[in-house]
C-alpha cells in the first residue's frame, strides 16, 4: 500500500496493492502499518460504519461535524466511482480554506482518511455509486454540520459535464464566512488534541 499526503494537512490518500487472477482480484484497502508510519497513529476505535449509494450527480457535502467531539473518517468507493473532496475548515490550520480531491472507484480502490475538523464532499461519477465510512463518532443529528461547496471562497473544481443534485440540506447550507461568523468552524488546536487521543503505533 501507498500513501499520499494531500493538500489538506492530516487528510491521506492510501492505494493498496492489487492482486488480480483469473478469479478477480484480492486487495487490502487498510494496512495498519503503512497507515500508522504515515500518520504517527493507527486508526481510531470505529464507534461506527456507513455507506451511502447515489446515482450520477448526486453532490454529498460540504458535511462536517462540531468539534469536540469531531469525526475522523475513513472512506471508500465499494461500487462505481466518486470525485471524493477534503476541505480544510480547521480555523488556525495552515491549510485553511484549502481543498484536494482523488477520484474513488472499483479500479484502484483508492482510500482517504479525514482527520477530525475538515469537510468532506463527493459527486457520485456513475450510478449505483456506493461510497462506505468508517467513523471514530456515532452520528448524532445536532452535531452534523453543512457549507456549501458552490461558495465562490473555496472554489471548489467540481464536474463541469453533470447535472448536480443536492438535498435540500446542502442546497441551504451556508457559506464558509457565514460558519466562521457563527463560532461553529473547528479550531485547528482542539482537532490535533482529539487525534492525539487515538491508538499509538
Amino acid at each position: 500500500m501507498k500513501a499520499r499526503e494531500l493538500a489538506v494537512v492530516g487528510a491521506v490518500e492510501f492505494s493498496p496493492e492489487i492482486f488480480p487472477d483469473d478469479r478477480g482480484e484480492f486487495l487490502s484497502y487498510y494496512q495498519e502499518p503503512v497507515f500508522a508510519e504515515t500518520l504517527g497513529h493507527k486508526l481510531f476505535p470505529t464507534a461506527q460504519a456507513s455507506q451511502s449509494r447515489s446515482r450520477r450527480g448526486v453532490l454529498r457535502g460540504i458535511h462536517f461535524s462540531r468539534t469536540p467531539p469531531g469525526t475522523a473518517k475513513y472512506v471508500h468507493c465499494a461500487r462505481g466511482s466518486a470525485l471524493d473532496i477534503v476541505v480544510d475548515l480547521r480555523i488556525g490550520s495552515p491549510t485553511f480554506g484549502q481543498s484536494d480531491s482523488t477520484i474513488l472507484d472499483t479500479v484502484s480502490h483508492r482510500a482517504m482518511y479525514f482527520p477530525p475538523g475538515v469537510g468532506h464532499a463527493f459527486v457520485a461519477l456513475e450510478d449505483d455509486t456506493v461510497i462506505s465510512y468508517l467513523l471514530s463518532e456515532n452520528y448524532v443529528p445536532a452535531n452534523e454540520l453543512a457549507i456549501t461547496p458552490h461558495d465562490a471562497e473555496l472554489a471548489l473544481r467540481l464536474p463541469a459535464d453533470l447535472e448536480l443534485i443536492q438535498s435540500d440540506r446542502d442546497r441551504a447550507a451556508m457559506t464558509l464566512a457565514q460558519a466562521r461568523t457563527q463560532g461553529l468552524l473547528p479550531e485547528y488546536a482542539t482537532c490535533l488534541k482529539i487525534q492525539q487521543g487515538f491508538p499509538n503505533p
